[in-house]
């Protein structure tokens, strides 16, 4: 790969890492946390969030673990996802039908709530959609 074309990669990838073209940020949330809406768009409100089932989520080398969650239809998630390596690209969480992407720093756990409006498949994965996986809604 020559220098241009290297350039071009990495300021792509840049342009997706960045926080202010990364979507929509709760006001008032906690350092750390990320309120995201449903499919609509519209922010969870602070009832869903506080009612949310809270599913853990790790990266680690060899990807999100788990790769799969389940979820039933209008139920509000809580995600905590942690990025455990630094031999990942997995360095942000995007659901692009959800209008999430958020920064994954080294062993600090992030939040972003999801309530699934109908049933289905969202996929999460890295900025780079190499290494993904996915909520399965019932």
């Amino acid at each position: 790969m020559n220098l241009k074309k290297l350039a071009t990669l990495f300021a792509a990838t840049a342009l997706f890492a960045t926080p202010a073209l990364a979507g929509e940020h709760a006001h008032g949330a906690a350092a750390g946390e990320h309120a995201h809406g449903d499919a609509a768009g519209a922010k969870l409100s602070k009832s869903d969030q506080a009612k949310a089932r809270t599913v853990e989520i790790t990266v680690t080398k060899a990807g999100f673990e788990p790769a799969e969650v389940r979820a039933k239809a209008g139920e509000p998630l809580k995600l905590v996802v942690t990025r455990k390596t630094e031999k990942t690209c997995a360095t942000e969480i995007v659901m692009k039908s959800e209008g999430v992407n958020v920064p994954l720093p080294l062993d600090k756990p992030q939040t972003v709530f999801v309530k699934p409006a109908k049933p289905g498949t969202i996929r999460y994965a890295c900025g780079m959609d190499m290494i993904a996986g996915k909520i399965v809604v019932e």
